[in-house]
Parts: C-alpha cells; sequence; structure tokens
C-alpha cells in the first residue's frame, strides 16, 4: 500500500500545485477574493482548480477501494494516468480552454476505472 499512498500524496500535491497557481494568477489579474470571476486568464486557474476538487473527491476512495479490493499494482497505474492528465488539463486550459480535452479525459478513464473496479471488486467479494 506505501505505493498506492504515494500517489494519493503526489495527487494532492499536485492539487496544491494548482491551489498556488490560482492563487498566484489572482493576484496578478487583480481578483480580489471572495470573487471567482473577473479576468479571463483567471478563471481558466481558478476552473483548473475547482475540476481538480471535484475529480479528486472521486478518486481518492476510489483509488484506496481499487487497491484493496482488485489490484494495488493497478490502483497505482490508473493513478499515475489521473495525474498525468490532470497535468495535461491544467496545461491545456490554462493555454486555451479548447485543448483540455485530452487531459480531461485521461482523468476521466482513470476515475471511471477506479470507482468501477472498486465496486465490481467488492460485490465479488461478497459473493
Amino acid at each position: 500500500m506505501e505505493l498506492v499512498a504515494i500517489v494519493a500524496g503526489l495527487a494532492l500535491l499536485e492539487y496544491w500545485v494548482f491551489l498556488w497557481l490560482c492563487g498566484q494568477a489572482r493576484g496578478r489579474f487583480n481578483v480580489a477574493a471572495p470573487a471567482t470571476a473577473g479576468h479571463p486568464e483567471y478563471e481558466r486557474y481558478f476552473r483548473v482548480q475547482m475540476n481538480t476538487i471535484e475529480q479528486l473527491v472521486l478518486f481518492l476512495p476510489g483509488l484506496l477501494g481499487f487497491a484493496m479490493f482488485v489490484s494495488e499494482t493497478w490502483a497505482v497505474a490508473l493513478g499515475v494516468v489521473f495525474i498525468v492528465g490532470r497535468a495535461m488539463y491544467a496545461r491545456g486550459y490554462i493555454q486555451d480552454p479548447a485543448k483540455r480535452g485530452p487531459g480531461f479525459l485521461l482523468t476521466c478513464v482513470a476515475n471511471l476505472g477506479l470507482v468501477g473496479g472498486t465496486l465490481v471488486g467488492a460485490v465479488l467479494r461478497l459473493l
């Protein structure tokens, strides 16, 4: 489970970086708190931050459940796909929102695999 914990920690660290980048953008584009809208470029950073937290709600329990009920090795592999997908999503969205698709797709594939695998694995253990 050590590798699973490392992947979870890396995903949270990646989210922390997105938080930091969003905060930097807030200052750079003079978007005073508590506003969440203003300069379009700031809004892209904000959407990366918010979408990532939305995805983490699925990812973290999915990662742990998949590792418990299916395979730690595959949980780690899907976790890495998630982290790479989030990085691609952030880079694409910040450059141009139309470029966010490939990273979002990788994120969704990883989360679907993790959550779906958790459910199937848990049900099969009950049978």
